[in-house]
């Protein structure tokens, strides 16, 4: 563990140390595969996470098996802590019919759940009752996928949400559907958004809610490089990779940027670093912190300003990234210096809207670190391409990148990369509470 990662340790652990939810609690062996997708609003901040899941501890992708599926799903919400899971925010569980009428969600926290009513459902008397139930006891319903089914009216007149698959249905469809909808409550959520294009029809249809990774979809325009301004981020990211640092040099590049600047001394005065006496300048946080230290600040400074103007989920997903790959790395004994930058770095194109082809050749990084950014699966990027499938759920081609290099069930030799991913996640939330207040 890292010197930062035991200072945000102790600054985000420090009030839950009897928990026995705490990240350095033993886990069970049970443990299976949890991913977020998360659900944003119109200001393009995180509203809520839909949990998505595989079905058993022994697949690595969904059996088809619903009820298994729910089942698994609020036995890992128990075990890693709801608070923990989605930082509090609202978490949507896609729920069968014998979830919903045999109870199994009353062992999730009404206040914090959504329940999602599958489409696959009948909607039929005894489920509409047994929804109201779960309403009246503090729950919220969403009615996923919204067909307009016949029937559905009574859930429809009781839902808090319904989501609309773009990819499932043309313009006038979501406009008989919103008027099936009509004037009762729900608010509208527009599911497989994948690019801002996407995100703007969902806006200009009525859509306040929205679901899917469009914000690591950039709008690459041919022949765009990257922005003369963030040139010096780019700077700034080789600068501090040098050994041995170059104070005044790194000092200066920070300095060219004013919203930079705060956001390390911000952090180098933080309660991380127990002291009375304040940091007031670049050159002496390099001195009170250690070079190591600063690289890391740097570095996580430098990235949250290329995301200022994007959703904070896309710097909590880079952070996601960087950590992981770092912990990782270091359990089999490699250097995790790169690795982490490859994680932190893989979301560029994403914070920059440049295609990461115009990214890479500025990168202070090796040629076979660069091919693993630009999507090549070899030994440097095995763990960010196996990463990149778990967010998105996708079990099967996570398991085809686990039998091509060697990674056994969600382990690198004896490595569970679930649980570092777990950490990774925890470790995130906690940066990105002190980078962004």
């Amino acid at each position: 563990m890292t010197l930062i990662t035991q200072a945000l340790s102790t600054e985000s652990d420090a009030p839950r140390e009897n928990n026995s939810e705490n990240a350095s609690s033993p886990q069970p062996e049970s443990l299976c595969c949890v991913a977020l997708q998360p659900i944003l609003d119109m200001r393009s901040k995180v509203f809520g996470y839909e949990l998505l899941f595989r079905s058993s501890p022994t697949s690595m992708a969904f059996d088809g098996d619903g009820n298994n599926a729910t089942r698994t799903v609020i036995d890992n919400s128990l075990i890693l802590g709801w608070e923990r899971l989605t930082n509090g925010l609202p978490m949507f569980v896609n729920c069968t019919y014998e979830a919903l009428m045999g109870g199994l969600v009353h062992l999730l926290p009404p206040n914090q759940t959504v329940l999602e009513v599958l489409e696959t459902l009948e909607p039929t008397r005894e489920l509409v009752e047994a929804c109201r139930a779960l309403k009246a006891k503090g729950f919220r319903l969403a009615l996923d996928d919204f067909q307009g089914k016949a029937g559905w009216h009574p859930l429809v007149t009781i839902a808090d949400f319904v989501k609309i698959d773009l990819s499932q249905t043309t313009a006038q469809e979501r406009m008989e559907l919103r008027h099936k909808v009509g004037r009762h409550k729900a608010k509208l959520v527009m599911e497989r958004i994948e690019t801002r294009e996407d995100w703007a029809r969902a806006k200009a249809e009525g859509f306040t809610l929205f679901q899917g990774f469009y914000f690591c979809r950039p709008i690459l325009m041919k022949g765009k490089g990257i922005p003369a301004n963030r040139m010096v981020h780019i700077e700034i990211l080789q600068a501090v990779l040098e050994s041995p640092l170059h104070v005044k040099h790194v000092s200066t590049l920070v300095k060219r940027d004013p919203s930079l600047t705060y956001r390390v001394l911000r952090v180098a005065n933080s309660p991380l670093f127990a002291t009375n006496k304040a940091v007031t300048s670049i050159e002496s946080a390099l001195v009170r912190i250690g070079d190591e230290m600063f690289r890391r600040l740097a570095i996580v400074a430098t990235v949250g300003a290329l995301s200022a103007r994007k959703p904070v989920e896309l710097l909590r997903m880079s952070l996601v990234r960087a950590r992981f790959c770092e912990l990782a790395a270091q359990s089999t004994g490699q250097d995790a210096t790169e690795p982490y930058l490859l994680g932190m770095l893989s979301l560029m194109p994403a914070m920059l809207d440049v295609p990461m082809e115009s990214i890479a050749p500025a990168l202070p990084l090796r040629e076979e670190t660069r091919k693993a950014l630009l999507g090549e699966t070899n030994e440097e990027g095995k763990l960010l391409h196996w990463l990149a499938h778990h967010e998105r759920a996708e079990w099967q081609e996570r398991e085809e990148i686990s039998r091509v290099m060697g990674i056994g069930e969600g382990t690198l030799g004896r490595i569970n990369l679930d649980r570092i991913y777990q950490e990774a996640m925890n470790w995130a939330e906690a940066m990105v509470k002190v980078v962004t207040s």
